[in-house]
């Protein structure tokens, strides 16, 4: 069995929109992803380090461990041998307390995927491929969340193609999330269920060539 980590944050930890409950397990798109690859003949086991509110290598000014960069090459110690890393950051690099854009972002993610490749992982042990997903762009923020992502919607203008571009540049694997879901209308940042299902689904189909190559 081949282990998968995914780090990112509330948009796969799986917040439900408007509201501070989460969708199980089987509901969020990790764990929709797992089950569709075990279901495809990859025995996988995926492992989640979703934090609500990460960025990607900055920190929130109001609630301390949000930097991205922290901890990952720890993690990825941890948890090796890893068949692949899935990003999926940069949501929370736009909320109103920064001023980024998306050429911020990509070099943030950049700067993550140079501490996967350095981490301290035992000797013989393969550096895992990444996957690069580039969330959904956001839409007008609404409900309880709408000060904290004020303008966000204009400020992540060009993610997908920032991301792309780094992913090409680092030989990383890339996924478009606005390919196949939007952010829900309730809130304008996060997934419904309905969007979980389908980026799980869309993901193992990407993933299922990547991991199979790996023979761990």
């Amino acid at each position: 069995m081949q282990q998968i980590l995914v780090y990112s944050d509330s948009l796969s930890w799986g917040i439900i929109p408007a509201t501070r409950q989460r969708l199980p397990f089987d509901q969020r798109w990790p764990g929709v992803f797992e089950a569709s690859l075990c279901a495809s003949t990859c025995k996988v086991r995926v492992i989640e380090d979703c934090l609500n509110g990460r960025r990607t290598v900055w920190e929130d000014p109001y609630k301390p461990g949000r930097n991205g960069l922290t901890g990952l090459a720890q993690q990825v110690e941890a948890q090796s041998p890893l068949a692949l890393v899935v990003l999926m950051l940069g949501t929370n690099d736009f909320q109103s307390m920064h001023q980024h854009n998306a050429w911020h972002s990509a070099q943030g993610i950049a700067a993550l995927v140079a501490a996967i490749r350095g981490a301290p992982i035992e000797p013989g042990m393969p550096s895992p491929p990444v996957l690069i997903v580039a969330p959904p762009v956001i839409g007008e923020p609404k409900g309880p969340i709408a000060p904290k992502f004020a303008g966000a919607d204009s400020k992540c203008a060009g993610l997908a193609v920032a991301y792309e571009e780094v992913s090409l540049a680092l030989d990383c694997h890339f996924f478009d999330a606005n390919t196949v879901i939007t952010a829900s209308t309730v809130d304008g940042v996060h997934l419904d269920a309905e969007q979980h299902l389908v980026l799980g689904e869309a993901l193992a189909r990407i993933a299922a060539p990547i991991i199979s190559s790996r023979g761990l």
